[in-house]
């Protein structure tokens, strides 16, 4: 399989020679420890933690933050990471998404510098896994209807709530958990808090018999009078602008993993219309089927053009928002749309999990979902257009 079969352009060429290394340092992880194990691990909604150390190895996780341990890699290189891992599996990047870009991200934008000594280098060792609670059952795409409180009582906090979708928070030692306070003036806001999972009230539950993301795990929150030390806040950045600058991070990733999956899956469609004989000649012989391939390898080069972009954006200072929102509306759209058709042209063998199309494009139906819908991205899209917000 040559995972360059789509580079139509040669985009790959313009990769610095330390994304080259990075790209090929996770490409071979990935060849070697998931791809050989992942149908199993889908089947069985199994994930492996067992590999959570040699990601730490290879840096991983908040690879994109700078000190306490972590790799300090370019936006680029991040994103190329993310690429491969979602290649493999996009419950997997999510892992690395959830622990770096989610909740260690948390700490190193809006944390003490006693929280950040505190939590980073274990987590980016693997020894501290982390969870973001921000949905709720009733407050998804709209957080500022979150319902989790906290509440000071003398020198402690006092949170009360439940957090739906939370990855990790099973095996999570910490859990960033963002609740309304209200303030001095009367008014509520929402501030950060460290949670330690051991806290007595605060229960992780994981959501079983999913259709999508069974390699990763998702859970229900609940905190029941959970009480924690007065310096449990994250002290910088109250307000919803706390969490969306950590989910503009996570977004970032999913611009260039759902391309991962996109190409796997594209990958595998031609490698099968090659070898796979109907009518005495092979399906890649075929005007239908290479009408498919030419128009799935020319979307995944186009998301692959806007991801480089974003990403030189971002190395330079220079994202904004909407950017992001273009990104990630337009290449998990594509993405689905590559997985579904690379599916149609294993027929009946694409429904198994001997290839990959129809797992990838399963995962996607998550990574669509999450971190903005195509409604919420469209709207941000609108705002930027139009200068009208058409979001109430």
């Amino acid at each position: 399989m040559n995972p360059a079969a789509a580079d139509l352009l040669d985009v790959e060429a313009d990769f610095s020679s330390e994304e080259r290394e990075t790209q090929g340092m996770v490409r071979e992880f990935v060849d070697r420890r998931i791809r050989p194990n992942i149908a199993a691990w889908y089947a069985d909604a199994h994930f492996p933690q067992e590999i959570i150390a040699e990601m730490a190895t290879l840096g991983l996780l908040g690879m994109h933050i700078k000190g306490y341990g972590c790799a300090g890699k370019s936006a680029v290189q991040y994103g190329i990471a993310m690429q491969e891992l979602e290649a493999g599996d996009s419950g997997l990047r999510t892992f690395v998404s959830v622990q770096g870009s989610l909740a260690m991200s948390a700490i190193a934008k809006h944390g003490s510098e006693e929280q950040k000594q505190r939590y980073l280098p274990g987590m980016a060792a693997g020894e501290i896994i982390g969870c973001f609670g921000l949905t709720e059952p009733t407050a998804g795409s709209d957080p500022s209807t979150m319902a989790t409180t906290a509440v000071r009582e003398g020198d402690q906090w006092v949170l009360q709530g439940v957090k739906r979708w939370i990855g990790l928070a099973s095996i999570a030692q910490v859990a960033v958990i963002w609740a309304k306070v209200v303030d001095e003036s009367g008014h509520s806001r929402v501030r950060g808090f460290l949670v330690p999972t051991d806290t007595p009230g605060f229960t992780a539950t994981p959501i079983e018999q999913k259709l999508s993301m069974r390699a990763s795990i998702q859970c229900d929150i609940t905190m029941e009078d959970v009480r924690l030390p007065a310096d449990a806040i994250l002290p910088e950045n109250p307000g919803l602008r706390g969490p969306f600058s950590c989910l503009n991070e996570a977004r970032y990733g999913i611009i260039w993993g759902a391309l991962g999956a996109a190409r796997d899956s594209f990958n595998a469609a031609l490698e099968y219309s090659q070898h796979r004989v109907q009518f005495d000649k092979p399906l890649a012989a075929y005007q239908l089927s290479q009408a498919k391939l030419v128009n799935m390898a020319l979307e995944i080069q186009k998301g692959q053009l806007l991801a480089l972009r974003i990403g030189r954006l971002k190395d330079q200072n220079r994202l904004e928002n909407h950017m992001i929102s273009a990104g990630k509306l337009n290449n998990c759209r594509i993405a689905i749309d590559v997985c579904r058709e690379a599916r149609t042209m294993l027929g009946g063998n694409g429904v198994t999990l001997d290839y990959s199309p129809l797992r990838h494009a399963n995962n996607l139906e998550s990574v669509r979902t999450y971190e903005g819908t195509d409604e919420v991205h469209s709207l941000i899209l609108g705002q930027h257009l139009t200068g009208h917000s058409a979001f109430r």
